[in-house]
């Protein structure tokens, strides 16, 4: 019974104990909890200072990063301006350079319309040369004919001269046409038709000399005609003195064929009949004397001349150097004014 108790006094200290063990582990436990909680403070703390150094430091950064980009767009912004500058440069350039383009397709345009046109000119001046070509071929050809036609002529008038002088008559022969000037003063009474005694000598004298001359066989073939002409003074009416004129040509005329037996052979006689012409001309181609007005009684005239059948073709050379003269004179005159 006694050792009952003594157990049951040890049970209670045991209770004490067990109680006091269990205030220490609750304070151990307490403690502990206090230490983590304070660790885990600390580190919540340490987590919050370093997130906030970390987020002062990227606030830093994107402070730092936006000054650059600030700088930056500033930057593309002055870069934008330059460009809008340069740009704007570049239209005005552009627009002169369109505005040259312009000018030079306008210039272009003239160039080739002016080409064409000398093309055109080109092959008017190729035509023109071959027209020249063939007409100096012409010139060429009847240049032979011309100077046996012009020898020819110098050969009648010279003989004419000589055949004259050789009958020792003091005529008139014109050195360059061959023509015999007989005075009307002498040859008619004033305002007459009729030949004078004194004409019908003259005419005797010299139209035998002068037609044989001139129906000679070297000359004959050249011969196209035997002209005479009859003139007047300027004073009066014109058709009164074309009458006249007329009259006067034609009485030499048929005096010249009531002798022609004399002195010509049958032939010869048939052949000027051929080529014998009578004109009368009024008061047209007066003689002027050294003052340079009309000698009255010279004017009043007959002439008796010839011309030969290629007359014609040199009347004709000279519309064509005429004619050469003037398309030269006018292509010249063309050039000057382009």
């Amino acid at each position: 019974m006694k050792r009952r108790r003594k157990k049951k006094g040890n049970g209670s200290f045991n209770v004490w104990r067990s109680y006091s063990d269990m205030m220490c582990g609750l304070l151990l436990l307490f403690v502990l909890i206090m230490c983590v909680t304070l660790f885990q403070a600390q580190k919540t703390y340490d987590d919050s200072i370093k997130e906030r150094d970390e987020r002062i430091a990227a606030q830093a950064q994107v402070i730092s990063q936006q000054t650059t980009l600030d700088e930056q767009q500033g930057q593309i912004e002055d870069k934008d301006q330059l460009l809008a500058a340069q740009k704007a440069k570049l239209d005005e350039q552009q627009a002169k350079l369109d505005e040259q383009q312009s000018k030079l397709d306008e210039l272009a345009a003239a160039l080739a319309d002016k080409q064409i046109t000398l093309d055109e000119q080109s092959t008017q001046l190729a035509a023109q040369q071959s027209a020249l070509d063939e007409k100096n071929q012409q010139l060429l050809d009847q240049q032979t004919q011309i100077e046996n036609i012009i020898g020819v002529k110098a050969d009648v008038i010279s003989a004419l001269k000589e055949e004259f002088t050789a009958q020792n008559l003091n005529v008139d022969i014109d050195s360059k046409t061959g023509a015999l000037m007989l005075d009307s003063n002498v040859m008619f009474d004033y305002n007459k038709a009729e030949l004078t005694e004194e004409g019908m000598a003259v005419l005797d004298q010299v139209l035998p000399v002068y037609c044989q001359v001139l129906m000679k066989e070297e000359y004959k073939d050249y011969l196209a005609e035997i002209i005479i002409d009859g003139y007047t003074d300027t004073t009066g009416d014109y058709a009164y003195n074309l009458s006249l004129s007329q009259q006067r040509s034609l009485a030499v005329a048929q005096y010249l064929l009531s002798i022609e037996d004399d002195f010509l052979s049958s032939t010869q006689e048939e052949d000027l009949k051929q080529v014998l012409t009578v004109n009368g001309h009024s008061m047209s181609n007066p003689i002027l004397d050294a003052d340079g007005n009309v000698d009255m009684d010279a004017s009043r005239r007959v002439e008796v001349k010839f011309r030969l059948k290629d007359d014609e073709m040199i009347d004709e050379l000279n519309k064509i150097m005429s004619g050469t003269t003037d398309e030269t004179e006018t292509e010249t005159e063309t050039q000057a004014a382009e």
